[in-house]
């Protein structure tokens, strides 16, 4: 039962996500950023870097999941935070969206640059 609780809740939540991060790449990225690294790589060091309790508390949750278009996507709770990646002819792109330009949204970008 407890299984079946948490398969719904990660249901739920990749569904409210999934709406909120497609409108938000009807627009332009909050910044767009490269690397020479693998997009697999770089997918889970920001998994990683955004799952860090010491810098975003108890608000460091962090999913990976395949991306829209190929590549990964990695998001916070409600997408307040998420970047797409995807590997491209001259390395990997990084396009990185944030619902609110504050502080918290900063820290996301800044942890998400060590993966560079």
């Amino acid at each position: 039962m407890r299984i079946l609780m948490v398969a719904l809740a990660a249901t739920l939540l990749a569904g409210c996500a999934g709406s909120v991060m497609n409108n938000a790449r009807g627009g332009a990225p909050t910044k767009i950023l490269t690397s020479d690294k693998p997009e697999k790589v770089v997918a889970q060091c920001v998994q990683f870097a955004w799952q860090d309790e010491a810098v975003f508390g108890v608000d460091a949750g962090a999913y990976l999941e395949p991306g829209l278009r190929g590549g990964s996507t990695v998001y916070t709770r409600s997408a307040e935070s998420f970047v797409d990646i995807r590997e491209e002819s001259s390395g990997t792109a990084l396009n990185y969206y944030a619902q609110k330009d504050d502080f918290v949204a900063k820290r996301r970008l800044a942890a998400l640059a060590t993966c560079l």
